[in-house]
């Protein structure tokens, strides 16, 4: 039985979903508790998907076809939950996930153009139609979110970064459009304000799951 709750964080590439976290995670851990809180990410968080993702983000795999990219993160996404997600929830914790399903709609459906209902299908047989308590969609515009990339020296640049700005702006579309269609789940967060607002607005969103988890 699922005795905790599932809150996946989206964004275009560069919307500041690693920082969010990092300064979040203390603020959660206060709340809940050391073992209260995982924070993991897609594709990875356990051996077989980062291995996965090694191959999915290799800057060295530019000839890799659509549906080739979208089977690879939807293998890493089941392994992913069935060996951390589910067990972590089962114990009752607060799971914060860095890209879930959403992500394959946007990037592989809206950006690359591939089937969204057939991309739906693949997310509910990979997570057996589990979907998020909630999701916190960090909104920012392409330009942004691709210079802040450029200009940070923290983060490595990976295959997905080198596409043309029109995919990265199609991928935005796809979450805009997915935020309209879910405003039961997804709440939209504007990602060009000051970090500290961004991360204020994202704790007060958690407010209410914090509550029921205490």
């Amino acid at each position: 039985m699922v005795k905790g709750r599932l809150v996946s964080v989206e964004g275009p590439d560069g919307a500041g979903k690693t920082s969010v976290l990092e300064a979040l995670l203390p603020k959660l851990k206060e709340q809940l508790g050391e073992e209260g809180v995982l924070v993991t990410r897609e594709p990875g968080g356990i051996a077989i998907s980062e291995k996965i993702r090694e191959i999915i983000l290799d800057v060295n795999h530019t000839s890799m076809d659509a549906k080739t990219e979208l089977l690879l993160y939807i293998a890493a996404r089941r392994q992913h939950m069935v060996e951390k997600i589910l067990p972590a929830l089962e114990k009752g914790q607060l799971v914060l996930l860095d890209r879930f399903i959403d992500s394959s709609v946007a990037y592989q459906g809206y950006g690359r153009g591939l089937d969204i209902a057939e991309i739906g299908w693949l997310n509910d047989y990979a997570t057996d139609g589990y979907q998020p308590d909630k999701t916190l969609y960090f909104d920012v515009p392409s330009e942004i979110g691709l210079a802040r990339i450029q200009e940070s020296g923290q983060r490595e640049v990976n295959r997905l970064d080198l596409e043309t700005l029109e995919l990265h702006q199609r991928v935005r579309q796809g979450y805009q459009a997915l935020a309209q269609q879910h405003t039961d789940r997804i709440v939209v967060i504007d990602a060009n304000q000051d970090l500290s607002q961004v991360v204020a607005e994202a704790e007060s969103q958690l407010k209410q799951l914090l509550q029921d988890l205490s």
